[in-house]
């Protein structure tokens, strides 16, 4: 069976700790094998214009903030250690240095099939903020991306947004191959499925029907592999209609693509993923 490698980016937020607590709690087909990613930039303490400190004084505060975040690093590796044991999570815990970005990316091409990083991160004063780094994941990360906004829960019931892109089949086949519709547990609850396409709405009610049959075929898809299964056809803005529907269903995750139909489709599933990680109040799982 193909193991689901997993990266998890940590900053010592709680985000960061529920990132890597999360793969634990998806119904993966195989148990997941994480490596943790602690990234410590200390570059990125002094501007472009202080390359030598101009005024005096200045390097002894930045050693001093370098040891800091050397220190934060340890307590921040050892948490991770323990949230990966508590979890029953394989894996190991790494600190790297360099800018933040650029060395999550250099992680992800290492193999790894999904990356999963917090939305926020600590407060504004901190080198490592995850929310821009979590936007910059989901439009450049080569691998699928699990943006995480709350604390862990088992996922039970996933909204699988789709347009019929070939981003729409990626998701799909995402959830379809690594996903177990009846996961182990105490109370064995199969995993429910919402297929949810928004249509714009239009003057020409017959073309509703094509919306209509993409719908059911992924519905029959999806059922075939044993999940619980329901539809949810909707009119007007893709991303507001995704979140109505997600906050209704009440759902643990949303899954969708990394892009869409393109520059005259219709749902540009590119845009849409990002308003909908940028506003939704559950996790969202960004397939490629």
């Amino acid at each position: 069976m193909r193991t689901m490698k997993v990266l998890a980016a940590t900053d010592g937020s709680k985000y960061g700790r529920w990132a890597v607590e999360w793969p634990a709690l998806i119904p993966f087909t195989a148990k997941p094998v994480v490596r943790v990613l602690h990234v410590v930039d200390t570059a990125g303490l002094r501007a472009p214009f202080l390359i030598q400190p101009m005024i005096v004084g200045t390097e002894k505060y930045l050693q001093a903030e370098i040891k800091r975040m050397e220190t934060s690093a340890k307590a921040t590796k050892k948490e991770a250690e323990n949230a990966l044991r508590e979890s029953g999570l394989g894996g190991t815990v790494v600190v790297d240095r360099g800018g933040v970005t650029a060395t999550l990316m250099k992680h992800t091409k290492r193999g790894v099939d999904l990356l999963s990083i917090g939305s926020r991160g600590l407060d504004a004063l901190d080198r490592f903020m995850l929310g821009s780094v979590s936007n910059y994941a989901i439009h450049h990360a080569p691998c699928s991306v699990l943006v995480v906004k709350e604390a862990p829960r088992p996922v039970r019931r996933i909204l699988l947004a789709i347009d019929g892109s070939p981003a729409s089949d990626k998701a799909v086949r995402f959830l379809l191959r690594n996903m177990n519709p009846a996961p182990n547990g105490p109370d064995r609850e199969p995993v429910m499925v919402t297929v949810a396409h928004v249509m714009p709405y239009f003057k020409y009610p017959e073309l509703r029907e094509p919306g209509k049959a993409l719908v059911k075929r992924y519905v029959d898809k999806v059922a075939k592999a044993g999940f619980q299964v329901q539809e949810a056809m909707r009119l007007g803005k893709p991303a507001d209609e995704i979140l109505t529907e997600a906050k209704q269903k009440k759902v643990d995750l949303i899954v969708t693509g990394a892009k869409g139909l393109g520059a005259i489709g219709r749902a540009l599933l590119g845009s849409v993923s990002t308003r909908v990680v940028q506003h939704a109040t559950c996790s969202i799982l960004v397939a490629r």
